[in-house]
This record gives C-alpha cells, sequence and structure tokens, in this order.
C-alpha cells in the first residue's frame, strides 16, 4: 500500500492506493468520525453487480444505506440528485452522517456534490473503482451535468480521504480501461516527457497492463493532480491546465449525447485537437505521428465525429469553464511538462476543425 496527502487550502486528506487498502475503512471511520451516524453509500447498478456486497462486508459494523443510480453520466443529473437527497432525508440522515461514493468519476462526481449540498455540507469518502477516476476523485470537484454544458452545477469540496482500491480495477471492461488510461496521458503531456516516453515504451495493450506498472502510473497522475491542486484548490490558475484536451473533449460529449461516448474517448480526440494547434500556435515539437499510431494501436478514435456540426461544438466550447465573455481559451503546450492557456479566435477553431473532417 502506498499512502499520499493532499494539501489544499481547506483541508489536507489521504489517499491510500494498492490492493486491499479498503479493509483499513473501518479503522479510519472510527479514528477520524467520533460521533458519526449513518452511513449513505451512493453506487451505480453495475459498480453494484460487481463489488457491493464485498464492500458491505467491510463496513458492515457500521449503519448502513445504500442508494443506487444508473450507469455513467446518467447519474449526473437534476433528477437523480433530487432522488439521492430525498432518499438521504428519508434515512434520516444528519450533519453527523457520511457519504462513501463508491464507484468512477461520474459516482464521485454526484456523491461528492451530494455531500456538499445535503444540510450544507457532510463528509464524503471517495472509494473509486475505475482508473479514470484516479483524476476525478482527488482534488475536490464536484458536480452534476446540465444539459448545456458538463459539470456546470457543482462545487468545491474536499472527500475525507480516498481509498484507491486496485482490486476493484481488475473487472473494468477495456472500454472503461481505454477511458480512464485518456487522463493518465494527459498527466503525463502537461507535467513531463518521461512519465510519457515511459507510457509510450511500455504500456501496448491495456488488457495486459503489469500490476506494478499500473499502480505506478497512477501514483504518477495523482502526484500530478495533488501538487497543482495545492497551488490552485479552485482553479483560479493553473489548475485549468487538468483540463488539456476537455475544451474539445466536453462539447464533443455534450453533442454525442452523455453516454454515447467515454469522458476518455472524448478527451483523447480533444487532446489531439490541441496538440495539433500546439504545433502551430505554440511550436510544439512533437511526434504527432507516432503519437497517434501508438493510440490506434490502443483502440482510439483520434478525429472528430464527421457527423456531428462544427459549430455546435465551438458553441459549446463557448460555454466552457476556462471561457472568457464567450471566448474560447484552449490548454496547449509549448513543450510536453510547459502547458499554457491561449485565446483562440473562433474563426481559428472552426477552420481546425474542418480539417478534422
Amino acid at each position: 500500500m502506498e499512502t499520499l496527502h493532499i494539501t489544499t487550502e481547506s483541508k489536507t486528506y489521504p489517499v491510500f492506493i494498492g490492493e486491499g487498502v479498503i479493509q483499513n475503512l473501518p479503522h479510519f471511520i472510527n479514528e477520524q468520525f467520533k460521533n458519526k451516524s449513518k452511513i449513505i453509500l451512493i453506487t451505480d447498478k453495475q459498480v453494484a453487480d460487481f463489488h457491493l456486497e464485498s464492500l458491505k462486508e467491510v463496513i458492515h459494523p457500521f449503519k448502513v444505506c445504500t442508494f443506487i443510480t444508473p450507469i455513467g453520466e446518467a447519474a449526473k443529473t437534476f433528477e437523480v440528485y433530487y432522488e439521492a437527497m430525498t432518499f438521504a432525508l428519508e434515512q434520516k440522515l444528519d450533519r453527523n452522517s457520511i457519504l462513501i461514493a463508491f464507484g468512477g468519476g461520474a459516482i464521485g462526481d454526484l456523491g461528492g456534490f451530494i455531500a456538499s449540498t445535503f444540510m450544507r455540507g457532510i463528509s464524503f469518502i471517495q472509494i473509486p473503482t475505475t482508473i479514470l477516476a484516479h483524476d476525478s476523485a482527488v482534488g475536490g470537484k464536484v458536480a452534476i451535468n446540465h444539459p448545456v454544458g458538463k459539470n456546470m452545477i457543482g462545487s468545491f469540496y474536499q472527500p475525507e480521504a480516498v481509498f484507491y482500491d486496485l482490486s476493484f480495477v481488475k473487472t473494468l471492461s477495456l472500454k472503461e480501461k481505454r477511458s480512464g488510461f485518456a487522463e493518465v496521458i494527459k498527466h503525463a503531456l502537461i507535467d513531463n516527457r518521461f512519465f510519457y516516453e515511459r507510457l509510450l515504451q511500455e504500456v501496448k495493450d491495456l488488457n495486459t497492463i503489469d500490476k506494478s506498472l499500473l499502480q505506478w502510473m497512477l501514483l504518477e497522475g495523482i502526484k500530478i493532480k495533488g501538487a497543482i491542486v495545492t497551488k490552485d484548490e479552485k482553479e483560479k490558475g493553473e489548475r485549468a491546465f487538468l483540463n488539456f484536451g476537455h475544451t474539445l473533449g466536453h462539447a464533443i460529449e455534450a453533442e454525442m449525447g452523455y453516454g454515447n461516448i467515454t469522458h476518455g474517448e472524448a478527451v483523447i480526440i480533444g487532446m489531439v485537437f490541441a496538440l495539433k494547434l500546439s504545433q502551430k500556435r505554440q511550436k510544439l515539437a512533437f511526434d504527432m505521428t507516432q503519437f497517434i499510431h501508438w493510440l490506434h494501436e490502443l483502440g482510439y478514435v483520434t478525429h472528430v465525429p464527421s457527423h456531428l456540426s462544427k459549430q455546435k461544438l465551438i458553441e459549446r466550447m463557448k460555454q466552457d469553464k476556462k471561457a472568457l465573455n464567450e471566448d474560447i481559451r484552449m490548454v496547449l503546450l509549448k513543450n510536453i511538462g510547459e502547458p499554457v492557456l491561449e485565446l483562440i479566435p473562433e474563426e481559428v477553431i472552426k477552420r481546425e476543425l474542418e480539417r478534422e473532417v
């Protein structure tokens, strides 16, 4: 087991990572929450089928009620949020209750947002079950979606701890592994060349990643995110760099309809687009041919879906949280490990999107 500590302006908390770390959860709850009452466990149907019973065995000494959501982004709606809040009230949860978010990034986002707003805030613990959630479970950005844009209703609310038990990752589908690995690639590109080059050399098949390599790359990703969040908890500056690939990626997700393309698949397309812009506008020296070939070998699609309206994508990008007065700001790279924010004229975005066809 490895333990990292995430330090922000509002809170410092541990991230426990490794196989079997979930066994330490009861001790942590007893030590940290002397006046605890009932625990509400938020998870989705798929995670419940695979892992709910094993988690319940671990936390059986506590009073637990379970709320099960739809799978993926379908969990992050006003309707599901309202149902969960109603359930929590009906179960007579109080300010000493604890919420456990048990699942992927969508469950972490939803669970954290519920925790941040129920009775003006209760404690919560993240138990991620996907590779993707190594990014979303750390840093305290919690939210639900709006039809106009992803994660537009939310808050900054840090967990009390993250228990990242890698035994849960074993049951992921290839599609889910692909989605999560996109965020690993993102961390490498915005932070350091060695990380990126090791991924390029050693990751040839997402179904056969060595356990030690998996733990190493997830640790590296969490360290990178943690260092940025420490400096900029509420995205007033360099935390925006963590959105590399997300400006177009989120637009594609929204236009495709949430759930019709995974977050990571959309972000990969967004990163390829941002890298091409970086080569033109920031003089980035980068082997794009090698990168795209590697992505194709891993099963990614790297071009914008041809049926999507370029103008509608641009309108979505204008609503991105980094936008200023509807002007599009994107994270680009000067070099690997040297991200910058740049305001990109709409006509440039449109021209580059047309070349994607």
